[in-house]
């Protein structure tokens, strides 16, 4: 499995260690789904392999490179490539949702992300998938969509295999070949006839989560858009930290029973690229001091794709370059004299303890202030401390910033999309 399963696990105290039992039977009551982490030790993808803090952080940094380069590829409005049989699909995402499909239901943990519309599964006899499947044979309530269905229209290099509707598209550097399919999910205490997501026949490379994904993203085929008539196209969720006891935060859909509480700045449009969530950046404080960084840098532009986006499936944050030099050696200055190393891409490393200061994204009307937690990478073993942020990568979201996961744990992240706004408050996920 994905060694990223295990990796962040290791950077900080294991909840194990510490005596917790974790609760892996949490009732999911109404319209609330519990996150997992992957690592979670009620996780199934969770690596027996034990790495070094040094390479599970490199592996941290490789993986985290193929969630960019999928969300390069919504930028660039490239979202089909070809299809060919290839190694089993082994990686998994950070965050997964415990998700009951077909009638009897049949249970898959699927990742939760974001920034992808239309939902898909490993269904039985697909080639190159990972051993967990849904039966489609099993359910009472599946069935194909044929060609003339208008949901044909609405997914990524439509085909016909017969009467029946397909696709093709990449996510990260794999592919999958899909059959458009629908059936009843369960949503926590919620059942949706009728839903419309991929089942896929054919994969190639490691990038594809295991067990499928649910998109929550804007587009015509996302959740949001699906059950508009249910969850009002609103929903929050709660990322854990790595030291939280059970690995576990929550996922709330609809309006009702979320916080009152919060912080809002607006989303953007983007009609290109309808399943991201842009939010306008504005600068950044290291401490108090606001850095200078050029204004271009957190430019929202539809046409390139430019601009500040909130992810859930990127682990660590991505600035365009400019900023992200900017805001590292404004963090190197606060640290005076203390000598500065690197490990992989995280250039910003010391091996001595360090008193750090605190980091401010500043959207329009929110303040985003992160505790040392959410930006400092330690080491279990040892002194190492590496700033958790990087440059992107050059020729891979090179125009775009990524508010990443880690940057967002044990805070609640509102998407209000009838009202287009994003709200943020600190509250502590399990």
């Amino acid at each position: 499995m994905g060694k990223l399963l295990y990796s962040l696990a290791i950077l900080f105290f294991s909840s194990v260690a510490l005596g917790f039992t974790p609760n892996c039977n949490i009732p999911e009551q109404g319209s609330t789904l519990q996150v997992i982490h992957v690592n979670s030790p009620c996780s199934p993808f969770r690596s027996k392999t034990q790495l070094s803090w040094e390479d599970s952080v490199l592996q941290m940094q490789s993986e985290d490179r193929e969630r960019l380069i999928y969300l390069s590829s919504l930028v660039a409005g490239r979202s089909v490539a070809p299809v060919a049989s290839g190694r089993q699909v082994t990686q998994n995402p950070t965050y997964i949702l415990r998700v009951k499909i077909g009638t009897p239901p049949q249970i898959l943990l699927m990742a939760m992300d974001t920034s992808s519309d239309a939902a898909w599964v490993p269904c039985s006899g697909c080639a190159g998938c990972a051993t967990t499947a849904f039966y489609t044979a099993k359910s009472t309530s599946f069935k194909n969509l044929s060609c003339g269905a208008v949901q044909c229209k609405q997914v990524p290099n439509p085909s016909c295999e017969g009467t029946t509707c397909g696709f093709n598209l990449t996510y990260g550097s794999s592919s999958i070949a899909a059959g458009l399919v629908q059936d009843t999910i369960r949503l926590a205490a919620d059942p949706v006839p009728g839903y419309t997501f991929g089942c896929i026949r054919k994969a190639t490379g490691n990038s594809i989560p295991a067990q499928g994904l649910l998109g929550l993203g804007r587009g015509p085929l996302s959740l949001l858009s699906q059950t508009q008539y249910l969850y009002k196209s609103t929903f929050s969720y709660c990322l854990p930290s790595y030291k939280s006891p059970n690995f576990s935060g929550s996922l709330r859909l609809g309006p009702n029973s979320q916080p009152f509480r919060l912080k809002y700045t607006q989303l953007l449009e983007n009609p290109r690229r309808s399943s991201l969530y842009y939010v306008n950046l504005v600068g950044i404080k290291v401490g108090r001091g606001l850095v200078k960084i050029p204004p271009t840098a957190f430019a929202h532009d539809p046409n390139t794709g430019s601009g500040t986006v909130i992810d859930s499936g990127t682990v660590f944050t991505r600035l365009v370059e400019p900023a992200y030099i900017a805001v590292r050696d404004a963090f190197r200055r606060r640290m005076g004299k203390a000598i500065v190393s690197s490990l992989g891409g995280f250039d910003t490393c010391y091996t001595v303890p360090i008193t750090v200061p605190t980091i401010t994204f500043m959207f329009s009307g929110l303040n985003m202030t992160l505790p040392q937690d959410n930006f400092l990478i330690r080491s279990a073993v040892g002194t190492t401390s590496c700033l958790a942020m990087a440059a992107a990568p050059v020729n891979v979201n090179s125009v775009l910033n990524v508010i990443a996961n880690f940057q967002q744990q044990n805070h609640r992240i509102l998407i209000d999309v009838p009202n287009s706004k994003l709200g943020v408050a600190r509250e502590t996920c399990t």
